[in-house]
Formats: C-alpha cells, sequence, structure tokens
C-alpha cells in the first residue's frame, strides 16, 4: 500500500508539473503580447486578425505587413482563446526566436510569417507530445516531426500545442493532465476530438491555420463542431513521421494529417505550402504529387453523388437540411446531383473500423492505459478490452439481435491468428473496390455527404462512439473527406427534433437526441469526398459549397 500511495504521489507530481508548466505558458504570452502593445501601441490588432489566410500571407511576403506584427497579434487573441475554453496546452516560446530568422531568410516561402498551431500528438523538437497519457510527460520529442520541419521550411511558425483527448480515440476532448477543452461557441459543448485544441483555437479566432490528424473523424468533428473547415487527404498523401498515433500498428483505418482553418481557400494554401520537395525529400515513402493547381481552378460543372443519411446512424433534421440545401444550391448552380446508395455501414463501422483497430483484442490499447491514474473518454472501450473473452463473446452474441452495446462487437470474438487479420484486410480492399465501382458507374466526380452536427454536449461522444458512422467510412475507405460549415440550427429543426428516435430505437438513439437538444444558433456541416489521391478536386467542391 505504501509503494502505492508513493507511486500514485509520484503520477500526481508530474501531472501538477504538466498544469504548472501549461500556466506559465500563458503567462508567457501574456507578457510577449502586452510587450508587443506597449512597444507599438499604434498596431491595428482587429484589422490583422480578420485578415483571411490568402490575404494576410500576401501582405507578409510582399513586405506591407511586418511578421511580428501578426505574430504578437494572434498571441494576444490565442491567449484569449485559451482562457475561455482550456485548448493550449504549450507556448512554443522558441518561436519568439524563429520569429527573428524568419526576417532574415531569403526567398519567403508560401507560409512567411504565419503563426500555426499544432496538435498535441504532432511532434515538436523539445516538446511533450503527451496524447492525454501521465506516461508521455517530461519526454520532449528529438526532433520536429517531417510535417514541422516543412511548414517552417515555408517560413511558417508553429507557435503553440493544443489538447486532445487521452489515448486520441474519442472525439471529445478532455485528459487527466490538462482538463476538459470547451467549445467556443457554446461552452456547454463539446468542441469535438480528437484534434478539439485545434478546433477551439481556429474556431474562436486564436489561430488562423492548425494542423490536427484523423483516423475515424479526429478533424471533421472539431471543424463541424466549432463551425470551421478542415480536410483530411487520403492517408499517406503527407507525411506523418513523427506523428504519435493512437493505436500504433493497426493497417485496417488509415489516419491522415490535415490542416484546420475558417475557410476553404486556407486549407489550399496550407496543402500547396506542404505538397513540396522538402516533403518528399524528408520522407521517400510519400508519393511527390505536388498540389494540382488545375484541377482546384477548374470552373468544369461537377457530377455529384450525394445521400442524407447512411441508415445507421439518424441524421438530425439540420443535418438533413444541411445536405438538401446545398444539394439544391449545387443543381441550382449547373451541377449534376446523382443519389448514391450506402449499404451495410454498421458492417463496415463494427467488423472493419473497430475490430480493424482493436484487430489484437484491444492490446496495444490497453497497454497505454498501464500505470494511468484516471481512464476518461473512452471508458466503455476499455472495460470491454479488459473484459474476459467469454463474457465479450456472451454480450456480443446479446447485443447483436436488439443493436445494444453494439461497441463491444468489435472485441469479440478478437483476431487471434494473422490470417484473420489478413482475411480482414482482403475484406477492405474488396469493400474499397466495389464502393469505387459503384461511384464509377454512376461516372461521379465527388460526394456530398450528412456530418454528424450540431455539437454535442460536453460528455456525450463519449457514449455515442457508435455515432462515428459519417465520418470513419472514410477511413476505412482512405478517400480525401473535407467539412465546410452551410447553416446553423433552426428553430424549426429543434421542434423537429422532439419526433426523432433513430433507426433501432435503443439507448443510443434516445441518448444521441438528448445531445442534439438546445442547439438553435450552432453550426452544421456538410462532408464533401473524393476518390483517393484527389485532394484537389475535393477541395474544389468544398470551395463550391462554400461559396454558394
Amino acid at each position: 500500500l505504501l509503494l502505492l500511495w508513493r507511486r500514485r504521489r509520484g503520477l500526481w507530481g508530474k501531472v501538477e508539473g504538466a498544469r504548472q508548466r501549461q500556466e506559465r505558458s500563458l503567462v508567457q504570452m501574456e507578457m510577449a503580447a502586452r510587450r508587443f502593445r506597449e512597444q507599438h501601441p499604434s498596431v491595428n490588432v482587429v484589422s490583422i486578425l480578420t485578415l483571411p489566410l490568402p490575404e494576410l500571407s500576401r501582405k507578409l511576403r510582399d513586405g506591407s505587413l511586418p511578421p511580428e506584427h501578426v505574430f504578437y497579434a494572434y498571441v494576444g487573441k490565442a491567449l484569449q482563446i485559451a482562457t475561455e475554453t482550456n485548448c493550449i496546452t504549450e507556448y512554443l516560446q522558441e518561436s519568439e526566436t524563429q520569429l527573428r530568422k524568419v526576417k532574415l531568410t531569403g526567398k519567403p516561402g508560401l507560409l512567411y510569417g504565419v503563426p500555426v498551431s499544432i496538435k498535441d500528438s504532432i511532434d515538436c523538437q523539445g516538446h511533450d507530445s503527451t496524447l492525454g497519457f501521465i506516461k508521455n510527460l517530461n519526454k520532449p520529442a528529438a526532433e520536429d516531426s517531417v510535417v514541422v520541419q516543412v511548414l517552417k521550411r515555408q517560413g511558417a511558425i508553429p507557435f503553440v500545442k493544443t489538447n486532445v483527448p487521452q489515448s486520441l480515440i474519442s472525439y471529445d476532448c478532455k485528459n487527466l493532465i490538462f482538463g476538459q477543452t470547451f467549445n467556443p461557441l457554446l461552452y456547454t459543448r463539446s468542441p469535438g476530438g480528437s484534434s478539439g485544441g485545434e478546433g477551439a483555437l481556429v474556431g474562436g479566432g486564436g489561430s488562423i491555420l492548425g494542423f490536427g490528424t484523423d483516423v475515424g473523424g479526429s478533424l471533421r468533428f472539431p471543424a463541424a463542431f466549432c463551425g470551421i473547415c478542415a480536410l483530411k487527404p487520403t492517408g499517406n498523401r503527407l507525411s506523418k513521421k513523427g506523428i504519435i498515433s493512437g493505436v500504433v500498428g493497426q493497417k485496417a483505418v488509415a489516419a491522415a494529417v490535415g490542416p484546420m482553418a475558417k475557410d476553404v481557400e486556407s486549407l489550399a494554401l496550407g496543402m500547396r505550402a506542404l505538397l513540396c520537395e522538402d516533403m518528399f525529400n524528408l520522407d521517400s515513402t510519400v508519393p511527390p504529387l505536388p498540389f494540382n493547381e488545375e484541377v482546384y481552378s477548374s470552373t468544369q460543372p461537377l457530377r455529384i453523388g450525394y445521400y442524407e443519411t447512411d441508415f445507421f446512424t439518424m441524421p438530425s433534421p439540420a443535418m438533413r437540411r444541411a445536405v438538401r440545401e446545398t444539394k439544391q444550391l449545387l443543381e441550382d448552380a449547373g451541377h449534376t446531383l446523382v443519389p448514391f446508395e450506402l449499404t451495410n455501414v454498421d458492417y463496415v463501422i463494427f467488423n472493419f473500423c473497430i475490430r480493424g483497430i482493436f484487430a489484437d483484442g484491444g492490446a496495444s490499447f490497453l497497454k497505454k492505459f498501464k500505470g494511468e491514474l484516471e481512464k476518461n473518454s473512452s471508458g466503455l472501450l476499455l472495460w470491454l478490452a479488459k473484459s474476459p473473452d467469454w463474457l465479450k463473446t456472451l454480450l456480443s452474441w446479446i447485443a447483436k439481435p436488439f443493436h445494444l452495446l453494439m461497441t463491444c462487437i468489435g472485441f469479440a470474438p478478437f483476431f487471434s491468428t494473422v490470417d484473420e487479420v489478413w482475411i480482414l484486410h482482403h475484406e477492405i480492399e474488396e469493400f474499397c473496390h466495389q464502393f469505387i465501382a459503384q461511384w464509377k458507374k454512376l461516372n461521379l466526380d465527388v460526394m456530398l455527404c450528412p456530418m454528424l452536427g450540431p455539437a454535442l454536449s460536453i460528455g456525450y461522444p463519449g457514449k455515442l462512439s457508435v455515432a462515428v458512422s459519417y465520418t470513419m467510412l472514410y477511413n476505412a475507405l482512405d478517400f480525401p473527406a473535407g467539412v465546410v460549415p452551410v447553416t446553423m440550427v433552426t428553430d424549426e429543426d429543434e421542434e423537429e427534433l422532439k419526433g426523432y428516435q433513430g433507426y433501432f430505437r435503443d439507448w443510443w438513439d434516445r441518448t444521441l437526441a438528448k445531445a442534439f437538444r438546445g442547439s438553435v444558433g450552432l453550426p452544421v456541416a456538410v462532408q464533401c469526398v473524393a476518390l483517393p489521391w484527389q485532394e484537389e478536386l475535393c477541395l474544389r467542391l468544398m470551395k463550391e459549397v462554400e461559396t454558394l
């Protein structure tokens, strides 16, 4: 007992140390912003913060806007949003040194002088990538991830790291070390996750360009919940070297790193900057595909598939309306909209995604929690992973006919042999080929799909892991997918929600209805999808949707 007490005390000591570092970071930001204001009282910070990224970038590169004015304007705004939402875990104080170096460089890069925010799980030299785990504290990264290296070479200035849920396997944003992050639009709502700190910071205006990761919607949930845009590229379009995964080694569901911003043109600029020779030289596993301007800037009418529901998670009234209204606007603009029928989404989510990620019976996932003080945000998955095999099998047998406790299907029976995992991977490949065949039979360019929304109340994402169906499908397929906010919840949507029962009328459906309630005025997004390696086409549809 004494040893256990001492060990727990030691862990709490590490947590307290990390929280003090976080507090010191905010103090450093406050001092830096105040010092700049005192030295430059005539600088119009508000006018800088209202500039969209493409215009800001042009002014920085042509010298009409000094980099330090932009940098300290965003340090001050980021501090305000961090104070309100608890989204920043660490200020990268060396960014001030980098700011001075950037001014001495010759030819400015595409992101010259642009402050950027970085998700906790993306390595920055000299800083922890915790994933919300105490065991990862005080283990600073030896070098920058490739994405961060390329951003710096393009003149960008990474200046903060942002909060995540413990383990990343969650679309909320809470961990024992840094606590809960709040939605900047409504503090009682989740900012989404796992890139939730990024969503809150960019959504609140404290960062003009952020970078996160996505293995089931972790870029798209925060963007949709916080009313901004995000792009999940094809898994290997951007380098993942130096980015820490929630479940290391699994190949069934493709993870990706991607940008988050207030508008689509900013996402495109972020992709242009990253898809360069530096990226391809630093990570030779990334295909050398530069950004295709011709595809992105084309004005040819598109043939767009669409669906309003996946027949697994019933869309909220606002979600369904968002797709219908966007479809009509696209048709009015001269595009062709073609109904696309989804089938067997429940099978894909449980047999491909959840079983794929936890094909080792959850052993890798469990290992990360060993020795931790608290297991929040992934409680049900954790409990199931720890359960004996006979109980998992019993639960899955009980659950199947009633669509209850569906998540446990992912753990029972386990894939215990290599050949079973290979069979799974083959099934996923076959599903992907069938999906593409259906796509090509309809002669589609892109797809318009629902995106879960509005933002759920804090605490609900952990109870509603099944609601990832709209996003995780495109991780299983490894298709590029982005989100664009298109509308807000109306009083009519709220009234219609009273009749929401879901497809299975079970506990999950009832809980989701509760999580949607009281959302008038919150943003709702749609999802735009393209075939693998067609990020520029995906962005083109996103831009069209945003414009309309």
